[in-house]
C-alpha cells in the first residue's frame, strides 16, 4: 500500500480490481479544509483515462509490475507475439493491450513487455524508433525553403507528417509519444 501523496508519473496502482497507471497528478492544499491529490489515471487494459480525486493520505494498492525485455516477431490478427530472448518463451497480446502503439512495431524490434501476477498486460514502445518511408510524393529541389510538411507512409503502415525534401527509401527517427518526424537518419 501506497500513500497518495506518493504519486509519481508512471506507478502502476490497482483500484477495484483494475489496474491503472498515474498520467498526472497534482496535490492541492487549499486555505480552508484538508489538502487532497487530483490525479489522471490511465486504465492498463483498456487505455481509457479518467480522473480521480483522492483524500490526503488515502492508501491504494501499487501494482507489482514486472518488464521483460522481449522481441516483436509477427502478428496475425488481432495477435501480436512476443518472444523472450532470454529463454525463447512466446507470449501474444491483443491489439487492444498493446493500443496505439502497434503502429510503431517493427518486425525483430525489443520492447518491454509488462507483466502482472504472471500474465501479460501490456507492451511500452520505446520512445524514438526509426523507419522507413516506403510511400509519399516526390520531393522538389528548393522544397527546403516552404518549410512545408507532407503525408508519408512508413514500413510500419504508420502515416506522419514529413518535411517536404524527404523521399520514398529515407528512414527517419519518429518520436512515438507524439507521433512527429524528428530527422533523417
Amino acid at each position: 500500500m501506497i500513500s497518495v501523496n506518493d504519486f509519481r508519473t508512471g506507478i502502476t496502482i490497482e483500484l477495484e480490481g483494475t489496474l491503472y497507471t498515474v498520467v498526472e497528478f497534482q496535490h492541492v492544499k487549499p486555505g480552508k479544509g484538508s489538502a487532497f491529490v487530483r490525479s489522471k489515471l490511465k486504465n492498463l487494459k483498456t487505455g481509457y483515462v479518467i480522473e480521480k480525486t483522492f483524500r490526503g493520505g488515502e492508501k491504494v494498492t501499487r501494482a507489482i509490475i514486472e518488464r521483460r525485455t522481449m522481441q516483436f516477431l509477427y502478428h496475425s490478427d488481432d495477435d501480436y507475439t512476443f518472444m523472450d530472448t532470454e529463454n525463447y518463451e512466446q507470449v501474444s497480446l491483443q491489439k487492444s493491450f498493446i493500443g496505439e502503439g502497434v503502429k510503431w512495431l517493427k518486425d525483430g524490434e525489443n520492447v518491454s513487455v509488462l507483466f502482472h501476477q504472471s500474465a501479460a498486460i501490456g507492451i511500452d514502445i520505446p520512445n524514438f524508433v526509426e523507419l522507413k518511408v516506403v510511400e509519399t510524393e516526390p520531393g522538389f529541389k528548393g522544397d527546403t525553403a516552404t518549410g512545408g510538411t507532407k503525408p508519408a507512409i512508413l514500413a510500419t503502415g504508420a502515416q506522419v507528417q514529413v518535411p517536404l525534401f524527404v523521399d520514398v527509401g529515407d528512414v527517419l527517427q519518429i518520436d512515438t509519444r507524439t507521433g512527429e518526424y524528428l530527422k533523417r537518419v
